[in-house]
């Protein structure tokens, strides 16, 4: 048994382990799953000095409530997150980006995200899990992963496998960037749809529904009217795909959606979109601007190359 745990005294609202998520299962029906916010995942790792690939702890909205037990260790929270680290004698106001120590009996309050929904905590060390198809990552719609493919529950104890010796406070100045506009290529069954429907798609705003999930957004707006079928052959799908059902509201395909889907894809996210994508909660508007595949890698190489410049600075 371990010496080393944390006690989810509350659990959160979403609250699972995640990883860089599962490659090359697609044709067994076996999504990507993996963090949602890929920038601040690997962000949270370097700052406690670990792998960039180890497991982290990802929540939405409300975040869990721990009690940790055992010798010191470093925790790093990333996103756009409120939270509270208790010691014995005093509270801190914790910052993202930052790392702190926690020692036998301290407590760290992830109170909610601030108009977003994902964030994430570190621990300098590994936590104890089991791969599943090469990865940790939990998805719940499919019990696939660490934890029986569960969410965290209220008094769960998180054992820790390992704790890095060498331990350092590290901070970063970094905030997370709001997009107006989120670009997209035209899908492959973009002339599926009527001529107003492309229009709409480009030009009008859509709403973030409530309904949305790790699997799937749903947007609601003006009705994308189709001129073919709105049941096709299933295809495979991809992660920002963009599927317009029989009703005319658009679903961008996320990180836990299905590997096949029959609805016509009017365009998909370019990558560089994704992380931002991901963190624009329900209530918000959103509007789609189109790009060439060209101009969309060109930006992608551009964001990863920011994001190693991020981890050096670390």
């Amino acid at each position: 048994m371990s010496k080393n745990y944390f006690e989810l005294i509350r659990a959160g609202v979403n609250t699972t382990f995640q990883d860089k998520g599962r490659n090359n299962l697609y044709h067994i029906g076996i999504p990507f799953s993996g963090v949602m916010d890929n920038r601040n995942y690997l962000l949270a790792n370097r700052l406690v000095g670990n792998k960039l690939e180890l497991p982290v702890i990802e929540f939405a909205y409300q975040g869990p409530l721990l009690k940790y037990s055992g010798d010191k260790i470093h925790i790093a929270v990333t996103g756009d997150v409120i939270f509270k680290i208790k010691k014995k004698d005093h509270e801190i106001e914790g910052n993202c980006y930052e790392s702190y120590q926690l020692e036998d009996g301290d407590e760290i309050d992830i109170l909610s995200t601030n108009k977003s929904v994902y964030g994430y905590l570190a621990i300098s060390g590994e936590f104890d899990l089991k791969l599943q198809w090469g990865s940790c990552s939990i998805n719940t719609k499919a019990n696939i992963g660490s934890n029986n493919g569960k969410k965290l529950e209220h008094m769960q104890k998180i054992n820790i496998s390992k704790i890095n010796l060498n331990q350092v406070k590290n901070k970063i100045n970094y905030l997370n960037s709001k997009v107006e506009n989120i670009r997209v290529l035209k899908g492959t069954n973009f002339n599926y749809f009527s001529e107003e429907g492309k229009k709409i798609f480009f030009e009008k705003e859509f709403t973030v529904s409530k309904l949305s999930d790790r699997m799937g957004m749903r947007l609601e707006g003006d009705e994308i009217k189709n001129i073919v079928n709105t049941n096709i052959k299933s295809e495979g799908l991809l992660k920002g795909v963009i599927q317009v059902p029989a009703d005319g509201n658009p679903i961008i395909m996320l990180s836990d959606h299905g590997t096949i889907g029959g609805y016509p894809k009017i365009g998909v996210v370019a990558s560089v979109d994704y992380d931002r994508l991901v963190q624009i909660s329900p209530g918000s508007k959103i509007k789609f601007k189109e790009i060439e595949l060209s101009d969309a890698e060109t930006l992608f190489k551009l964001y990863e190359m920011e994001t190693q410049n991020l981890l050096s600075q670390i």
